[in-house]
């Protein structure tokens, strides 16, 4: 016996995304086009593949499918999240800095790393942050796979994550980029993508010196900061990484915003107990 590793199978067909009714719309004006002129057939498809090649860099995009990148309060507050982790080196210094500030983040993990690490997955929760999926390997092409290939890595790290005793309700795409291969993944899975609104663009912690000044430059009120909970690379210890993010945590407060919880500030719960999952045979 164990908890189920979704959160509950949708029952009604996947409502048509945005970009499924705009390339239905290039195919119906493409014959008005090419009546008017024959060369000008190829526009509306075009202007369809256009879309379809830029929106997945813009990580608040819902063209393909839905994704909240930033909260809606209206209030001045913030979202933190941390991508990538757990780590035996990062996380725990990690969470010392968050409970001296006070504040209280969402750990976007691998099942990979959660399973290597289950210790620090229980730590994360026991200090009151909350745990989102990111994948099971953290592949970086993971938006070119196939469905099947996608709702396995999903569903690996909900069920590493069920062995912990909770079931994360929030999906993150590796390198937040989203593609119409997702679609049909997170509605079978009944996940919600959240991505983020701002970022140091530090590149898994390979760019860590700046982080600090260069959120702080851009945050405004309801924003989802993007930060990484890996060891920084390129030759900076880790104490100068922690020496970053504290910045950023003092200087959040300077600025007369607070961070709160990412359920707060998206109006959704991110993740599921125990206690309220179904527990089912065959796992």
């Amino acid at each position: 016996m164990s908890v189920s590793a979704s959160c509950g199978r949708p029952t009604k067909k996947r409502p048509f995304s945005p970009a499924e009714w705009v390339g239905i719309a290039a195919l119906l004006f493409s014959p008005l086009f090419w009546m008017v002129d024959p060369c000008l057939a190829m526009v509306p498809p075009a202007g369809f593949l256009l879309l379809c090649f830029v929106m997945p860099f813009f990580p608040g995009s819902t063209f393909f499918l839905p994704v909240k990148s930033r909260g809606k309060t209206g209030q001045p507050v913030v979202g933190l999240t941390f991508d990538d982790g757990p780590d035996p080196v990062s996380t725990p210094s990690l969470l010392r800095l968050l409970e001296k500030y006070g504040a209280i983040a969402t750990f976007f993990v691998t099942g990979e790393r959660l399973r290597r690490y289950p210790d620090i997955g229980r730590e994360i929760i026991s200090r009151g942050h909350s745990i989102g999926n990111h994948s099971y390997t953290h592949d970086d092409y993971l938006m070119f796979r196939g469905t099947k290939t996608i709702i396995r890595e999903i569903e690996s790290t909900q069920e590493a994550c069920s062995k912990l005793g909770f079931l994360p309700r929030l999906f993150r795409p590796p390198v937040g980029i989203t593609t119409p291969r997702y679609a049909p993944a997170i509605h079978q899975t009944g996940l919600q993508v959240v991505n983020f609104s701002i970022r140091a663009r530090d590149m898994g912690n390979r760019r860590v010196r700046g982080l600090c000044g260069r959120i702080l430059a851009k945050l405004c009120a309801d924003d989802i900061i993007l930060l990484h909970d890996i060891p920084p690379r390129g030759g900076v210890d880790l104490q100068a990484w922690l020496d970053e993010v504290e910045c950023l945590l003092a200087g959040i407060k300077d600025k007369g915003l607070a961070i709160v919880p990412l359920e707060v500030l998206i109006d959704q719960p991110v993740i599921s107990s125990a206690d309220e999952l179904p527990v089912m045979d065959g796992f």
